[in-house]
């Protein structure tokens, strides 16, 4: 038989619309599927570490069903490759690219020393609709607001989902390590246990995530998914996160809904594209990832101190401000948090506490089941003024106000905090279950009767220091 092609998954973790998978598998020779724990996930947070070890089990039962290995090593990517083509004779590694820092300076280091060794390397788009450098102004330069992005895309084709190819099987598979003894849920320590059954891992349960929410919520969406107690979201932010469904197979779902005549459908497709958008600024402006997208913020007086009481509050939920506190507690429960919420705590923490983006950014990072490098770092420059048609600075979202717009029952605060009912339901008390064991807090402490910072003083207080900035 003909020398192994390498398939090298990442955050593609699905058979079917996966350009590098494809392209391995038309070459006419055996593929191996691996898997690296590479100095790029050993650098994920405690959640998006130990979820994408679940991705990455459940992509391993489809190749098997699919006849199919995945082949696991754990080590500096260039030199697992590097060991697995001696290994195998392989002459060829396929992947689909990625475009965040890390992830380009590893690939472009492994793409280059695989050349110099007579490899043929060989990357494809799978990770978002259109890749950066295909969307230009009709300046020649790249877009630096949503909705002109938005407007140059909308009518472009991304091209058919490609279907489950056949993967040609080797005589034989080389070695392979067991995700187990990676240990990558080990940060989350009993966390995990409470997290665990708000997930939805693999490619099926991610395409029948996508069919039920095309057949019974979109319909909704424009208006239900600003809701905090309403299931009113696509929640396919997830598997997104891991590539275990495809930016385009939303995209044409979200087409099909549109054609149908759903309404929400458009607002579903702007969400599609406004990740597609994260991706682009995050290609052209690599800084955006760890510093302000706008330079002249870097003289912007934040708190940077992590030690201080009111980021302790804020990351405990417990700064008094409801709305807020019942968002963080959503996060330890269930790995997520709703995309409204995620605005109001990240506009709490920066404008109320003045505290610097980046500590919100970093904890969402651990946090996070759906964590995304590029999503999270526009989310958080958006909401602080910092970044690229952000929210401007003195736009500051009022906890309270937003409550009773977007929580007007209450209901999402009383799922989410034990202190504040007599009969708190599972969901506020799995909190103490999830959270670290040297918060040493329980439902008995009782919730803080005022905020940290009042809605009113805090805005007061940012909108000053936007007033006196030198910049």
């Amino acid at each position: 038989m003909s020398s192994p092609i390498l398939y090298w998954a990442r955050r593609d973790l699905r058979l079917s619309d996966n350009p590098a998978l494809v392209a391995a598998c038309a070459a006419g020779a055996p593929v191996i599927p691996v898997f690296l724990c590479d100095e790029v996930v050993e650098s994920h947070g405690a959640a998006p570490k130990w979820r994408l070890g679940l991705g990455v089990e459940a992509f391993a039962e489809a190749l098997a069903e699919a006849g199919s290995t995945l082949i696991l090593r754990r080590g500096e990517a260039l030199k697992c490759l590097r060991q697995l083509i001696e290994e195998t004779g392989a002459k060829a590694v396929h992947w689909n690219r990625l475009y965040d820092p890390d992830s380009r300076q590893r690939d472009e280091a492994v793409k280059a020393a695989l050349k110099e060794d007579g490899i043929d390397a060989v990357s494809h788009n799978g990770h978002v609709l259109f890749e950066p450098w295909t969307v230009e102004t009709g300046g020649g330069s790249f877009y630096k607001v949503y909705t002109p992005f938005w407007k140059s895309v909308r009518d472009r084709d991304p091209g058919e989902a490609l279907s489950t190819p056949k993967i040609p099987a080797p005589e034989s598979y080389p070695a392979s390590d067991a995700v187990a003894d990676w240990q990558l849920g080990a940060a989350m320590d009993r966390g995990a246990k409470v997290v665990a059954p708000h997930l939805n891992v693999g490619e099926a349960a991610a395409r029948g995530r996508l069919a039920n929410f095309i057949g019974q919520g979109i319909d909704d969406y424009a208006d239900a998914r600003d809701n905090l107690a309403k299931n009113g979201t696509s929640l396919l932010s997830e598997n997104l996160a891991y590539g275990e469904i495809s930016a385009r197979a939303c995209w044409w779902a979200g087409q099909r809904a549109m054609q149908e005549g759903k309404a929400g459908a458009e607002t579903f497709l702007k969400e599609v594209v406004w990740r597609d958008f994260a991706y682009h600024l995050v290609y052209h402006t690599p800084r955006i990832t760890t510093g302000n997208w706008r330079e002249e913020w870097d003289a912007f007086p934040w708190n940077t101190d992590e030690r201080k009481a009111e980021v302790k509050a804020w990351k405990q939920g417990r700064t008094g401000m409801a709305i807020v506190d019942a968002a963080m507690r959503e996060m330890y429960v269930t790995g997520r948090m709703h995309n409204r919420a995620r605005m109001l705590v990240a506009s709490y923490l920066t404008k109320h506490l003045m505290c610097h983006w980046k500590i919100g950014m970093n904890w969402f990072e651990a946090c996070l089941v759906d964590w995304d490098p590029a999503s999270n770092a526009m989310g958080w420059q958006w909401s602080a003024g910092s970044g690229p048609d952000a929210t401007p600075y003195f736009r500051v979202f009022n906890p309270e106000t937003q409550a009773e717009k977007f929580d007007k029952a209450g209901r999402y605060r009383m799922r989410w905090l034990a202190e504040i009912t007599r009969q708190p339901p599972e969901t506020a008390s799995s909190y103490f279950e999830a959270i670290p064991r040297n918060w040493q807090m329980t439902p008995e402490d009782g919730y803080p009767s005022e905020p940290i910072v009042d809605a009113a003083e805090g805005r007061k207080r940012a909108l000053q220091a936007y007033e006196n900035r030198n910049f």
